[in-house]
């Protein structure tokens, strides 16, 4: 697999990696912003809208048929948050001309039907139109009001609002119910044109075509897309410390059975110079596989909890620790995770713990080229962090992981905000109780 990264217009850069591995191409385009509270919902709302009908595909039935005539192509809208950058657009699944009757190429007509639903959506008088926005956004509400429904990663959530609640990282990648409820269309459509005047945009492609092919393609369906001044300083802000001297806590109540504990830390000094391959490891040594010690002690000698897990946002800089416990074990889990993490500060991390955690994350990494989705996400936050190595070199730089390494990451950490998710007295059926 060969990638490459070119500006092929002002603002628009394409990651091209070559490879005859997959029947289907993929071909992602994203418009990429600063994640806000006033705009998330807005951004987020624009491509489900826009995939609603274009110039000379009016609505869903006519794109479908179009689609249809591609062979199946697919086309559907995707919504991201990458740290505090908010990535809106589409991801194509196309069908390669080896694989089609008399090797038809469908890739030039399935980006030109892209380029129609991102350019030339259905309008009246310039406007986007009132009862495709009006549909679209609410659903968008049920999408953000069903996040209680899942109690184990609405508790996530709400740690991270939480520790994050002065930074942009608090603000979800589909925003808020009273920032959607506010949307009308005359405000999403000043929005759409103001985001595809200055939003950098980030193309990702994975199939056979040349790049040459690719590039004439794209810049003739994209040869009319309207650009202002591209705002280019967006990021990610890292706090290094905890936002006080010692951990938040907030507990809340809900019609639970079953307690949701979270802790959040911060990377700290760690992220002066992000090493993604020990940070990896570590969570994974931590919470992040079945032979870890969370899993391991906490979980299974222990027993005190149905689940403990770590994952971490190399991003943003943050680790988070989630666990389904009985309410009364509230004190006695986050002593044991505490420990737990002390054990690693001080190097109690036996060989088959560390060789085991490697293996682990270096063979997930691998799997990416065996996917074309997670290519195309691992190569976007490659693009946003300006990093060089592609999954199977950050695997190699994985097996070369020391167990000080282990150490350092784990004296780095902060430990910012504890959150407990407790039961009001009126339980409802929890599904986690079964883990």
């Amino acid at each position: 697999m060969e990638i490459t990264r070119t500006e092929i217009m002002p603002g628009v850069w394409l990651s091209h990696l070559r490879t005859d591995k997959f029947k289907s191409a993929c071909l992602s385009l994203n418009l990429l912003s600063q994640l806000s509270r006033e705009t998330a919902s807005m951004n987020a709302l624009i491509p489900f809208v826009l995939r609603r009908g274009a110039t000379g595909y009016e609505d869903m039935e006519k794109i479908s048929a179009r689609l249809d005539e591609l062979y199946g192509t697919a086309i559907e809208p995707v919504v991201r948050r990458i740290g505090e950058i908010q990535c809106v657009g589409f991801f194509a699944s196309i069908p390669e001309g080896d694989f089609l009757p008399g090797k038809e190429n469908v890739l030039r007509p399935a980006c030109d039907l892209l380029g129609r639903l991102l350019l030339s959506p259905a309008t009246r008088g310039g406007l986007l139109l009132p009862q495709y926005v009006d549909s679209e956004k609410e659903k968008l509400l049920d999408i953000i009001r069903s996040r209680i429904n899942d109690k184990r990663s609405y508790a996530v959530t709400r740690c991270i609002e939480e520790m994050c609640c002065y930074e942009d990282f608090a603000v979800g990648r589909f925003g808020s119910e009273a920032e959607a409820e506010n949307i009308n269309y005359k405000k999403l459509t000043r929005q759409y044109r103001s985001l595809l005047q200055t939003s950098p945009i980030e193309i990702f492609y994975c199939g056979r075509s040349s790049k040459k092919e690719l590039v004439s393609c794209l810049r003739d369906v994209l040869s009319a897309l309207p650009r202002g001044e591209i705002d280019y300083d967006i990021g990610t802000d890292v706090r290094m410390n905890a936002l006080e001297e010692k951990p938040r806590a907030v507990t809340e109540e809900l019609d639970v059975t079953q307690g949701k504990l979270v802790i959040g830390y911060r990377l700290g000094e760690c992220m002066e110079e992000a090493e993604p391959a020990p940070i990896l490891v570590f969570n994974c040594v931590f919470g992040g596989g079945t032979t870890s010690k969370l899993f391991m002690n906490v979980r299974e000698r222990l027993q005190l909890c149905y689940y403990a897990s770590s994952m971490v946002s190399l991003q943003k800089g943050l680790l988070l620790v989630a666990s389904g416990i009985e309410f009364d074990k509230f004190e006695v889990a986050r002593d044991e995770i505490f420990r737990q993490l002390d054990a690693i500060r001080q190097g109690d991390i036996s060989d088959e713990e560390l060789n085991s955690a490697k293996s682990c994350v270096a063979s997930d990494l691998r799997a990416y080229t065996d996917s074309q989705g997670e290519l195309e996400g691992f190569y976007l936050t490659r693009a946003l962090e300006g990093l060089e190595y592609g999954p199977m070199e950050l695997a190699e730089l994985v097996e070369d992981v020391t167990k000080e390494d282990v150490m350092r990451i784990a004296n780095s950490l902060a430990c910012d905000m504890i959150y407990f998710l407790k039961g009001s007295g009126q339980a409802e059926e929890d599904e986690d109780a079964a883990e």
